[in-house]
């Protein structure tokens, strides 16, 4: 029971951490990034143990996947909506694990470098089918090949699509994901700036 305690406030310890990792992009997210520690520090269960909604705030990895300038959607049957794929935290898993074996089951896809912090945190009230209960989300960045073909879960979704940037369906989406895009435009800009910013000295 004890080690059983202990690898559960082990793993609640590293999802805190993966929250404080990130730099929020504005008040919003500020906030958002508060309400999840606040709810990580109360002791309340955080991953989903039962379809749909039980308990009614649970922890989701979101995983954007992403070649240069474009994004892959899924049309998400249950949500009703073009989202980044992505999948809930089970009991005593890491997010970052969460991301690994969503990509394979969701799209059979293996990434070819490790899956680092999460870029973004969001706390959203859900629309579609599951209407009502709030998802934690953790938003990481998944590279891949957006001109090889892509298998998905097909009971899931309805379809996958790459989308440049700039023509990501905004109304028809996660209501945070223009904001995700500029932050990790953003993002992308400040490391090329460090790569091929000349050294001055």
């Amino acid at each position: 029971m004890r080690t059983e305690m202990s690898e559960v406030v082990t793993i609640r310890q590293a999802i805190r951490r993966e929250v404080v990792s990130i730099e929020p992009l504005d008040e919003l997210e500020r906030t958002h990034q508060r309400d999840a520690l606040a709810w990580i520090d109360s002791g309340a269960p955080l991953c989903r143990t039962a379809k749909p909604a039980i308990p009614p705030k649970h922890l989701v990895s979101y995983f954007a996947v992403v070649d240069g300038d474009n994004i892959l959607l899924v049309d998400h049957k249950r949500a009703q909506l073009w989202l980044p794929p992505g999948g809930h935290v089970e009991p005593g898993e890491h997010p970052r694990e969460t991301v690994m074996r969503e990509l394979f089951e969701e799209l059979e896809v293996v990434p070819k470098h490790e899956i680092a912090e999460p870029l973004m945190v969001t706390c959203t009230t859900t629309v579609g089918l599951t209407a009502g209960h709030i998802d934690v989300s953790l938003w990481y960045v998944v590279r891949a090949d957006g001109t090889s073909s892509v298998e998905f879960d097909r009971e899931e979704f309805a379809g996958v699509q790459w989308f440049e940037f700039a023509d990501v369906p905004l109304q028809r989406s996660d209501p945070h994901i223009g904001r995700f895009l500029a932050k990790l435009a953003c993002a992308r800009k400040c490391i090329d700036l460090q790569v091929y910013e000349p050294k001055m000295g």
